[in-house]
């Protein structure tokens, strides 16, 4: 199995496990008495925990090779499932979701992401990056769906087997210690290179060779931190509408069980799915930035719109739509940050960018846990949608003429 191959399979056992857990988190924490600012507060631990292993990973990246950097995410994301499978009461709760690598988003926050992208990065270049991105993403959002859809089966089990709901539960965290075994396995052969030159590293296993050191961001650092503080602005919007707060929102607004959960987050992945075909063609006709500004813009005005509608099926529907757009932005803005700086820059670049996401998205939570403690109305989707239009608006206005290549961004 060659590289590209097991990090797009590692992204697609992930993508099941995070599927599955972000549809079960928040019926867990519910089942186990928690309200929902307590619910709110894992969430953003989780995020929080995220963006502080990013940054750490980035650094780290300068010493250590990103194949061993996935390898040691790996063994945490086993830590994180068997720790969340048998601890229940809140504190400790907290406490594992914050230093472990669960993701209660509908999108990849994970510290793999960024260690994944300026890996693959590294093996392509050009247009054949986007596609790239297109497929890796692709894949994991199919897995992302079929795991929502998983989500469910927890409820029949127990109810088939006459079991302890919890306990089946509890069972599910397991199975994501099990996923995060499997991309051990996966990752553990990748070879040991640099970001730069994409050559064995010389002086031992996960090291980088130390005339081959990743270095600072350079004459590219403006660009890389104003994408970072307009893609923090997108996130903070999308930390009011993660997963696991637009499940607890049906079920509060409409008493939504899980079964239709399951199936509706089923269908979300579905369309993503799809929506990452048309991301490179859209890229190579209009350009990356049109792309991700273009297709984000009617996603948050249904997100927005669905908050105002009275009743389940129109709710559901307007999120199914903002479902087909949403995601079409993810392998144009990754393959944008990889290609306006070089080689040497991409690890540091694409933590810098991913690090301010996990921390803007960290603290919107629980500002939406305690507003639904509230009331059931959709007050998150609505700050996030006119969040997230403020960002789309924003970059269009900043970068719609800025060069797609590292050749042409100017010192």
């Amino acid at each position: 199995m060659n590289e590209v191959r097991r990090i797009i399979v590692g992204r697609t056992v992930r993508a099941f496990a995070d599927g599955f857990v972000a549809v079960l988190l928040a019926r867990y924490l519910t089942d186990l008495g928690f309200s929902p600012l307590q619910v709110g507060a894992i969430v953003t631990g989780t995020l929080l925990g995220s963006a502080a292993l990013t940054l750490g990973f980035g650094f780290r990246s300068r010493r250590t090779s990103l194949a061993a950097l996935l390898v040691a995410a790996s063994v945490l994301m086993v830590a994180t499932g068997a720790a969340f499978g048998t601890v229940t009461a809140f504190w400790p709760l907290l406490l594992i979701a914050v230093v472990g690598t669960l993701n209660p988003s509908g999108g990849d926050v994970s510290v793999f992401l960024p260690t994944e992208q300026a890996y693959l990065a590294d093996l392509v270049e050009g247009e054949a990056r986007t596609r790239l991105y297109a497929r890796y993403n692709l894949a994991a959002v199919f897995a992302g769906a079929i795991g929502a859809l998983a989500s469910g089966l927890p409820e029949r089990i127990a109810a088939a087997g006459h079991w302890s709901l919890l306990t089946v539960e509890r069972l599910g965290f397991v199975g994501y210690a099990g996923a995060g075994l499997v991309i051990f396995v996966l990752y553990r052969p990748l070879p040991r290179r640099t970001a730069a030159v994409g050559k064995p590293a010389s002086d031992g296993p996960g090291r980088v060779a130390p005339g081959s050191r990743r270095t600072g961001l350079g004459r590219y650092r403006h660009i890389v931190v104003q994408l970072a503080a307009l893609f923090g602005i997108d996130s903070a919007g999308s930390g009011f509408v993660g997963t696991s707060l637009l499940v607890l929102w049906l079920h509060l607004r409409f008493g939504l069980g899980r079964d239709a959960t399951a199936a509706v987050f089923f269908a979300a992945g579905l369309l993503g799915a799809c929506s990452q075909l048309a991301a490179p063609m859209l890229a190579r006709r209009i350009g990356m930035i049109r792309t991700m500004a273009y297709t984000h813009i009617p996603a948050n005005l249904m997100l927005a719109t669905a908050a105002l509608v009275p009743n389940a099926p129109a709710a559901i529907a307007l999120l199914l739509g903002r479902a087909l757009f949403a995601q079409m932005d993810v392998p144009a803005r990754q393959a944008f940050v990889m290609a306006v700086v070089p080689a040497e820059h991409r690890a540091a670049a694409s933590s810098i960018t991913n690090v301010p996401r996990s921390l803007a998205a960290a603290g919107t939570p629980l500002a939406a846990g305690a507003l639904l403690s509230v009331t059931s109305f959709g007050w998150p989707l609505i700050i996030a949608g006119v969040t997230k239009l403020a960002y789309d608006l924003t970059l269009l206005a900043l970068h719609r003429n800025t060069p797609e290549s590292v050749a042409d961004v100017a010192p």
